[in-house]
């Protein structure tokens, strides 16, 4: 049952990747249409572009953070109480 647990826990933490990349296509769709109305503030809004991209892609590593914490995590947990469970037999 734990598995399963850790399982499911682990997939529902990455439910943010398909915002993330939804997010850097608006970032990156945004910036052509910007510099389409106004090219002479190309450079400027590329750096604009850059930072948005960078923040919305923290978030997809934020959710592969999470995800594989709460696998280790738990399989520190059932590591330690078997062998707790060996000392006291």
């Amino acid at each position: 049952m734990l598995e399963g647990a850790k399982s499911i826990g682990a997939g529902a933490a990455t439910i943010a990747w398909p915002g993330a990349a939804i997010g850097i296509g608006n970032v990156f769709s945004s910036l052509i249409h910007s510099v389409a109305r106004n090219p002479s503030l190309a450079k400027q809004l590329f750096g604009y572009a850059i930072l948005g991209f960078a923040l919305t892609e923290a978030i997809a590593l934020f959710a592969l953070m999470m995800a594989f914490l709460i696998l280790s995590v738990f399989q520190m947990k059932n590591r330690v109480y078997i062998e707790y469970c060996k000392l006291i037999d």
